[in-house]
């Protein structure tokens, strides 16, 4: 299904929550000098430009980054996502948002590697065209797979270094998805005991999600679970009212920043009196 392009959606609350979390478990990660690994299991085209004509078309992060552009008194959490957003707008105005890949980029140490996979082939082009600008040291860390990330998944772990993370986050436009990627993870953990898995899904009226969430709780893994809800549903069941994060494995510093910075994030990106979040763990 080619249908999807993040481009529309770039930047918007869903973006806020992934991204934020996505950046304390790089932080984590730097803190030891072993090498890790970035597996994304959906790419896209790694970075987005915000006055391009798909962006514009639903202006959704008007509604998420803008909001908390200039902002006072921040969680440290958030505080260091935007300080990741603003590195790649170094004329100071919001333009360009980075992706998953992009974040990772700017993390990764000379023996760090990254892997992605993004099977539309519009969207791989763009990415692969976005990678050859970004200089030598990043095409030498980083490989782009064209292929189904669910299946290429297993081919990358473990990863040599014993060490690192997985970020899951397809569109879900497909049903399928929601099984697949309860299945990636299952079948990860068998295969990298110790990774940190970093599972992004929407909070949408489809029972497919709640089932997602509900199974993924019952693993006996350690596990932090997120959600951020900005609206109530739509009366017609269609469209975007929140969205999750489920970190297996997680940073044991990851709970204690999400009860701080998640009240902060309602509370910014509310657009109605639905506007909630929840965050649950286990072990750790």
């Amino acid at each position: 299904m080619f249908s999807y392009r993040h481009a529309f959606h770039a930047g918007n609350h869903a973006d806020v929550l992934k991204h934020s979390i996505f950046v304390h478990i790089l932080d984590y990660l730097n803190r030891k000098d072993a090498p890790y690994w970035v597996i994304d299991t959906h790419a896209g085209a790694g970075l987005y430009d915000l006055q391009s004509e798909w962006a514009l078309t639903n202006g959704e992060y008007v509604d998420g980054l803008d909001r908390l552009l200039g902002a006072e008194s921040m969680p440290a959490m958030i505080e260091r996502y935007l300080e990741e957003v603003q590195a790649f707008n170094p004329d100071g105005v919001a333009n360009f948002y980075p992706g998953s890949p992009w974040l990772a980029l700017r993390a990764l140490r000379d023996r760090d590697r990254l892997r992605l996979f993004e099977m539309h082939p519009s969207e791989v082009e763009i990415l692969k065209h976005n990678l050859s600008e970004q200089g030598r040291a990043a095409l030498r860390q980083t490989t782009i797979y064209q292929a189904d990330g669910f299946e290429g998944l297993k081919s990358q772990l473990p990863p040599p270094s014993r060490r690192g993370v997985v970020i899951i986050d397809p569109s879900y436009e497909d049903k399928q998805d929601y099984r697949r990627t309860l299945q990636a993870v299952n079948e990860g953990l068998k295969r990298f005991a110790t990774g940190c898995f970093a599972v992004w899904y929407p909070l949408v009226q489809r029972l497919e999600a709640q089932e997602l969430a509900r199974s993924l709780e019952r693993l006996k893994t350690p596990w932090v679970h997120a959600t951020l809800t900005v609206r109530k549903p739509a009366i017609d069941g269609f469209g975007l009212h929140g969205s999750g994060m489920f970190v297996v494995n997680p940073p044991w510093t990851l709970q204690a920043e999400l009860a701080r910075t998640l009240p902060w994030l309602r509370d910014k990106l509310a657009v109605d009196d639905r506007a909630d979040f929840t965050l649950n763990q286990h072990g750790n």
